[in-house]
């Protein structure tokens, strides 16, 4: 006779059930991924930190270097006595007498200059600082004070003087040879100029109104103790040799502005309102000429008081450090989860058609390891850049993977193609990353082939097959 055998106890149907069941399994996977994204934005978030750390020591280096220069003018100023009559009643007229001042613009600004850049180190980091040297060249038109309403007989041609604005005044080098009509002038500091710029704002916190930021520039002053009309010299030239960090800027302050750049450094950005007639940009260095007519530009050759302000109008060039390791690396942390889920849809469909278990922690430790390559990236191209990074972490996570994968998977083979996989999936986020004009397109092509490949690599799974049966079991 034989052994009766008893039947299955329902908790353990359930439990059989619960390892079995399709649904539940992509639920957990769903909840793994879930949870993954926590220490997904704590890389995020290391980066930026890092990226942070980055621009303070760069703030340090040019504070202690000198800062972004913007250069504006030359500018002549001509004071003149403005008279206030008030009228009194019974006590009579008074007149009162107060100074104001004319500002004129050049009729013909020609800037002529040579960059020399230098990376200096702090650490880890790398900033970029340049010493350049300029020579300015411009021709003024005698003063037309009628124009302006402006009587001759008041205008004080002997306290005349030439404003050149600069942003950061540590930067000067030498002293400044200022010649006016061919004659040498001494030049002085100025930290309370009557012209303003956007770049001058940007420098001074307390410009809160029009009229703080007008008088908000630094730069140089020379008085020219001119005695008359018949003293007016046409012709200023300007030598400047200028340290400066990141960015160079040019007011157009001439009716017509030509300016010309020069310089060693590879990697340029030209900013502001106006792009270079002319560039050219090869390993060695680049050149840039560009030629600004008073019609561009929203500035009046000539005023007085505070009606205008030189600002709105600047251009020229920042110098860019090769790599950008910081914005790369955030731009892939953001594919993260995108890499996760490819990864562990992979999984489950190796589970579901080859019959093979794999374990809610072993999935853990696999999305554990595809967390900590964002961290290895991030700390390997800090010192050895970001394409060579990409590589060593790429190649380093997925060996990782690679072997832990023989624990659960059965065959060489299989482990063969879920490690090409890995690799498929990490040089489809580099070449993405690479081409940032085309990375929408290839993303979406690239996302739309992967689909297809999920759709027909499934396509023979039973869905409520597997589940029935498991019901009988």
């Amino acid at each position: 006779m034989e052994p009766l055998t008893q039947p299955p106890n329902i908790f353990e149907r359930i439990n059989q059930w619960i390892q079995e069941s399709i649904m539940i399994k992509l639920g957990s996977i769903g909840f793994l991924i879930l949870i993954l994204l926590i220490p997904s934005s704590w890389i995020q978030n290391l980066i930026e930190e890092r990226q942070q750390r980055s621009d303070e020591v760069m703030q340090e280096v040019t504070d202690k270097w000198s800062g972004s220069q913007t250069l504006t003018g030359p500018v002549l100023v001509i004071p003149y006595k403005k008279q206030e009559i008030i009228d009194r009643g019974k006590e009579g007229i008074e007149i009162h007498e107060h100074i104001e001042k004319a500002f004129f613009l050049p009729e013909d600004l020609n800037i002529v200059g040579d960059v020399k850049p230098e990376t200096r180190h702090r650490g880890i980091f790398d900033v970029v600082v340049y010493e350049s040297g300029l020579q300015v060249k411009s021709e003024f038109q005698q003063p037309d004070f009628k124009s302006l309403s402006i009587p001759e007989e008041m205008v004080q041609w002997n306290d005349a003087y030439m404003i050149f604005g600069i942003t950061d005044l540590r930067g000067i080098n030498d002293n400044p040879i200022f010649l006016v009509g061919g004659k040498a002038f001494n030049t002085e500091p100025s930290n309370s100029l009557p012209i303003g710029s956007r770049g001058y704002e940007k420098e001074s916190s307390s410009a809160t109104s029009e009229t703080s930021a007008t008088y908000a520039s630094k730069g140089i002053i020379t008085k020219l103790h001119w005695e008359s009309k018949d003293s007016f010299k046409k012709d200023v030239s300007i030598k400047l040799n200028l340290k400066g960090s990141k960015q160079l800027d040019f007011v157009p302050a001439g009716k017509t502005t030509n300016v010309k750049i020069t310089s060693a450094w590879s990697n340029p950005s030209f900013v502001g309102e106006f792009l270079p007639d002319t560039s050219e940009i090869s390993a060695k260095g680049f050149s840039a000429s560009w030629k600004v007519l008073h019609f561009n530009r929203p500035l009046s050759q000539q005023w007085k008081g505070d009606e205008q302000t030189l600002g709105g109008s600047e251009f020229g060039m920042k110098l860019l450090l090769p790599v950008d390791q910081y914005q790369k690396s955030m731009r892939t942390s953001k594919y993260g989860v995108l890499i996760i889920l490819l990864t562990f849809v992979s999984l489950f469909l190796v589970e579901i058609t080859q019959k093979i278990r794999i374990h809610p922690f072993q999935y853990i430790l696999i999305g554990a390891a595809l967390i900590i390559y964002y961290s290895l990236l991030l700390s390997f191209s800090e010192h050895l850049g970001y394409n060579v990074s990409y590589a060593i972490s790429s190649i380093a996570t997925v060996i990782l993977i690679g072997l832990y994968s023989t624990t659960f998977l059965r065959t060489r083979k299989l482990i063969f193609i879920f490690s090409s996989l890995l690799i498929v999936f990490y040089t489809f986020i580099f070449v993405i990353i690479l081409q940032q004009d085309f990375s929408l397109l290839l993303g979406s092509i690239g996302l739309f082939l992967i689909v297809g490949m999920i759709m027909y690599f499934s396509r023979k799974i039973h869905w409520y097959k597997e589940s029935e049966s498991s019901r009988h079991n």
